[in-house]
């Protein structure tokens, strides 16, 4: 035994290379195995990211490999019955988000893992970017006093035409719930992180592009057990001025008592004082590197620090249920036009 952390993937998906590249990037893990319906895809990937066992099967990876932690890099649909496979062979699990295809399986998915004495950890991404985590230290230290509103404008410019999402991620336009199950659970997780617990939500949503089955654009409110208002406006088809819109996604400002903080496209976080013209920059390191500020490698360094002792994990599956009670909810009060108290 050499005490590294023994990884193991399943799924090739375009996401995965960043998940790949980040266990690899960790001195404390050995990637072990990796498992695919494809085997030539398996094969490719097992080449690029040095991965020594290649399966097409996922109980005979977990039989064979005997990983300490499987990554599930695949859609929804899958997650309840991977899930049950690893609770069977005792093994951890990092589950990507969107966490199951319904709260139901999330509850089932997480009963199935508990009775076993497994832990299911979500790869919830965006609390770990770099602006994100800056912006937090920022409330904790009390920059801006009481927090009035968050208003993040997301606006990755990428959904626009017959041919939206198909070169990165084309199940996408098939997804009958798009903007809010695939991308706005992300923001719910981040104002979540920021703000504690939501106590109302209001929202409406609509489709814009043809193209595709789900809503791309839409309007959600959320009342913060804290007072905080978080609001969320996204279009997939609209883009906001950034060398590269899909680095924040969007723009984020948080207006208090003492001031407005403002996050932009290029990850640039400023503040301004209550009552004054000059806008100050927020000084804080990070490093343009994979996707989102390196998040993927600053979740999956969370998740092993945890492993270690390093720490108290912060996006567990019991948690997360929190941010798909809000998602259903956020449908439901579209489809009924009335403001829920969750």
């Amino acid at each position: 035994m050499n005490g590294l952390v023994r990884v193991a993937c399943v799924g090739t998906g375009y996401f995965s290379r960043f998940q790949y590249r980040a266990w690899n990037r960790l001195h404390e893990v050995e990637l072990v195995a990796l498992c695919n319906r494809s085997r030539d895809k398996a094969e490719e990937f097992s080449r690029e990211f040095n991965v020594p066992m290649v399966f097409t099967d996922l109980a005979e990876m977990l039989k064979l490999a005997k990983p300490d932690l499987l990554d599930i890099i695949t859609p929804p649909e899958t997650h309840l019955a991977a899930i049950r496979l690893a609770a069977e062979h005792r093994v951890d699990v990092i589950c990507q988000k969107p966490f199951c295809a319904t709260l139901a399986e999330a509850h089932q998915a997480l009963e199935i893992a508990e009775r076993a004495g497994i832990s299911v950890t979500v790869h919830e991404n965006f609390r770990f970017q770099p602006w994100h985590q800056a912006i937090r230290r920022f409330l904790q230290d009390g920059g801006l006093g009481q927090v009035y509103q968050a208003t993040f404008r997301l606006r990755p410019g990428d959904g626009q035409g017959p041919s939206a999402y198909l070169e990165r991620q084309p199940y996408f336009q098939t997804m009958p719930r798009f903007l809010i199950h695939e991308t706005a659970i992300h923001l719910i997780d981040v104002f979540r992180s920021l703000f504690g617990e939501a106590k109302a939500v209001t929202a409406l949503l609509r489709r814009l592009n043809p193209a595709i089955a789900g809503e791309d654009s839409g309007l959600f409110v959320l009342d913060m057990s804290d007072g905080t208002r978080c609001v969320f406006d996204g279009n997939r088809l609209s883009d906001h001025p950034a060398k590269n819109c899909r680095l924040t996604m969007g723009e984020f400002v948080i207006e208090g008592e003492r001031g407005v903080v403002s996050l932009d496209g290029d990850g640039g976080l400023h503040f301004r004082a209550h009552g004054t013209l000059q806008v100050h920059p927020i000084e804080y390191s990070w490093e343009n590197t994979d996707f989102g500020g390196d998040c993927v490698y600053r979740f999956q360094r969370h998740v092993i620090d945890h492993r270690c002792r390093r720490g108290l994990i912060e996006t567990s599956a019991r948690d997360y249920l929190s941010n798909i009670r809000i998602e259903e909810a956020i449908y439901e009060s579209n489809d009924t036009g009335r403001r829920l108290s969750l």
